[in-house]
């Protein structure tokens, strides 16, 4: 009975190693755009069925050091609490984070309670001195919504606004750059 047991736990080992070197050479490159670090998230959660959500912890250099899956919610929400998602960051030495999480739905743009969350994580990374760099939103269509690159987030605040003129979120909500 414990033979069985213990067989388990030597499989999800195996498992969870084999997973880490599969993506280890893609979290060695440094990011630089809200695509980059969109195909990373994508491969950790891109075709989950209930939304989850991640921090991805930065060096000072911008290299990933760290994806952690913070919180696991249901089909249309998950609770995020900003002390679990800085403590990933303090663990990890990080320099900032991006976070990210998944909308089942394939609806990319953001929610009021996704906007809430982020000005609180972005508050509470000023005073812990780990700024938040971006919120990022996918699909499992391959799409991304970056705060960031929206002009959701600034530089000391997050702001609600409409898409840029040049974002069109189409009826099956693929992200269209004209």
């Amino acid at each position: 009975m414990g033979g069985a047991f213990t067989t388990e736990i030597i499989y999800e080992v195996i498992k969870i190693n084999q997973i880490v070197r599969e993506v280890q050479e893609e979290l060695k490159e440094r990011i630089y755009a809200p695509q980059q670090i969109s195909n990373v998230i994508h491969y950790f959660i891109g075709d989950d069925d209930r939304e989850v959500f991640l921090v991805i912890c930065l060096s000072s250099v911008n290299n990933i050091v760290a994806v952690h899956r913070c919180h696991i919610g249901s089909l249309n929400s998950t609770t995020v609490s900003p002390r679990d998602v800085f403590k990933a960051a303090i663990l990890n030495n990080a320099n900032g984070i991006i976070v990210s999480h998944n909308h089942p739905s394939t609806h990319l743009y953001p929610s009021e309670e996704d906007i809430f969350v982020t000005k609180a994580l972005m508050k509470a990374g000023k005073i812990l001195e780990i700024p938040l760099l971006d919120h990022i939103i996918i699909n499992s269509n391959g799409d991304y919504f970056s705060f960031k690159e929206e002009g959701f987030l600034l530089k000391d605040r997050v702001i609600r606004k409409s898409p840029r003129p040049t974002t069109v979120i189409n009826p099956v909500f693929k992200k269209i750059h004209k």
